[in-house]
């Protein structure tokens, strides 16, 4: 197969790749958030405490996790085509794709906001600070960059997805390489696919690690924001001081 033969199946694969994945991402990230941080406000300790409900939410994100990718989008099946009316496509595999990327970003969530200072924590509620307030202040903002980089990790990892949702129909790099290289016996544009997945990963990771060292820079994911937000609080206590 010449060039002028493999841009146009290049670009239409690229283009699936990016709906699916761009999507799914989406998903996963709004879902995935509060879910991870679920699992630290509920753990032992935790400003939520509630050892039942993070037993079982630790249990569905793990069991989540822990399915190989190939099986999800087969037991998804019927699933999938309640809600999109096919099995086969782009647009069916946004439905799998999202459901395994929900419990992978919410593990990296979690960990993230782990390694927050808990002493930041402590500080903020002692001055009345809320647990939304301390989620939405302290915990997130000090979290972002690890956040950052963990969504590059699930974009990485959804991209990986989106080529075995590609074996089965989904459309994509991954059922180009398939379809056209394998089954055709076309090695050049296996390799080109296999090539230019490898650079795309790279771009991705290389701005996610940009982002991500940016922010830390600018004072994101240090004790910057919390601090700010005592001070902003220091006026009122005082003003309660003086009042007694």
């Amino acid at each position: 197969m010449t060039w002028s033969e493999m841009q146009p199946l290049l670009e239409q694969a690229s283009w699936e790749t990016l709906i699916m994945v761009g999507w799914s991402t989406l998903i996963a990230v709004v879902a995935g958030l509060p879910l991870g941080v679920l699992l630290v406000l509920s753990d032992r300790g935790g400003l939520l405490q509630n050892v039942v409900v993070n037993k079982v939410v630790g249990q569905v994100v793990n069991v989540g996790r822990s399915m190989p990718f190939i099986i999800l989008m087969v037991a998804l099946m019927s699933f999938t085509r309640w809600v999109t009316g096919t099995t086969i496509g782009s647009e069916a595999a946004i439905v799998p794709l999202a459901i395994g990327g929900i419990p992978f970003f919410a593990r990296l969530v979690e960990t993230a906001v782990r390694e927050v200072d808990g002493g930041l924590v402590e500080a903020v509620q002692s001055m009345g600070g809320s647990t939304w307030t301390i989620v939405r202040k302290v915990l997130v903002p000090e979290a972002l960059p690890s956040l950052i980089a963990s969504t590059t990790t699930t974009v990485i990892a959804l991209i990986g997805y989106s080529a075995m949702a590609g074996t089965v129909g989904g459309g994509g790099l991954g059922d180009l390489a398939v379809r056209y290289g394998y089954q055709r016996f076309d090695t050049g544009l296996m390799w080109i696919t296999v090539a230019f997945l490898a650079v795309v990963i790279s771009l991705i990771q290389f701005a996610g690690d940009l982002a991500a060292r940016t922010l830390h820079r600018r004072g994101r994911g240090g004790a910057a924001p919390a601090l700010r937000l005592l001070k902003a609080k220091e006026p009122a206590a005082a003003d309660i001081g003086k009042v007694a």
